[in-house]
C-alpha cells in the first residue's frame, strides 16, 4: 500500500528535502506542499492524503490550528507534528489538537520514515520518554485535583483496563506493561483497544493525555 503525504513547512528547503526523501522511498508518495496551515487545510481537503508532515510555527494559520482544521474535516488523514525542539510548547497543544505524534526536524531519514509509515497504520509516535517530559512540562495546565470531577468515562472500564492505563499513562510501552502486570503484550495490546474504544479516543496518545487529565495518573 502506498502512502500519500502532504508536506506543511514555510521553508521551502525542509520542503525540497522532506520531498527527496520520502521520493526515493517505493511505499511513500509526497503529493503536495503547502507553505502555510490554510493552504495545508485546503490541500488536505483536496488531495486527502494518509498523512500530513505539520511544521507548526507557520505565517498565517500555525500548524496547530491547521491539525484541528484537517482532523475535522479529514479524520482519516493523520497529522505528523515537525518541531525544533523536543518539548516545543507546541508540541503537546498539536496532540491534543489530534496530531499523531511529533518529529524533531533534525530526526535521522529512516526516523521521519519510520514515523510516518507508524501514523499511516493508525499507532502514535511519542516515546514513553519524551511523553513523561511533556506532561513534566505541562503539569501546570493539567487539572486540578481539587476543582476537577474525575471523568465519568472512568466507569466504563474495568479494573484489568484501569491497571493498563495507568502504564500507558505514565509512558510504559506494551511490552513492559505486560511485564508489569503478567500479561502476554497480545493481551495488553487488546486491552489497549478496548480502552480506546470504551473512552472514545484515537491513540495512544489521547490514552496518556487521557490518564492525566482524568487524575487516574498524576505527574511525579
Amino acid at each position: 500500500m502506498t502512502i500519500r503525504i502532504l508536506i506543511a513547512d514555510d521553508e521551502a528547503l525542509l520542503r525540497m528535502a522532506f520531498n527527496m526523501v520520502l521520493d526515493a522511498q517505493p511505499d511513500l508518495d509526497p503529493i503536495g506542499e503547502a507553505a502555510d496551515g490554510a493552504a495545508a487545510v485546503r490541500l488536505a481537503a483536496d488531495l486527502r492524503p494518509d498523512v500530513v508532515l505539520m511544521d507548526v510555527r507557520m505565517p498565517g494559520t500555525d500548524g496547530i490550528e491547521a491539525t484541528r482544521q484537517i482532523r475535522q474535516t479529514c479524520p482519516r488523514t493523520k497529522v505528523l507534528i515537525l518541531t525544533t525542539f523536543d518539548l516545543d510548547e507546541y508540541a503537546f497543544a498539536g496532540l491534543k489538537a489530534g496530531a499523531s505524534g511529533f518529529l524533531l526536524k533534525n530526526a535521522r531519514p529512516e526516523e521521519l520514515l519510520a514515523a510516518i509509515r507508524t501514523v499511516a497504520a493508525g499507532d502514535a509516535v511519542v516515546s514513553p520518554r519524551v511523553t513523561g517530559r511533556l506532561l513534566e512540562k505541562f503539569r501546570p495546565h493539567l487539572p486540578d485535583a481539587a476543582t476537577t470531577a474525575r471523568d465519568e468515562r472512568l466507569s466504563r472500564l474495568s479494573a484489568r483496563e484501569r491497571e493498563v492505563l495507568i502504564q500507558v499513562g505514565c509512558g510504559l510501552s506494551n511490552a513492559e506493561i505486560a511485564a508489569a502486570l503478567h500479561l502476554a503484550e497480545a493481551t495488553v495490546k487488546s486491552h489497549l483497544g478496548r480502552i480506546l474504544h470504551k473512552l472514545d479516543l484515537r491513540d495512544r496518545v489521547q490514552a496518556v493525555i487521557f490518564a492525566y487529565e482524568s487524575r487516574l495518573v498524576r505527574p511525579a
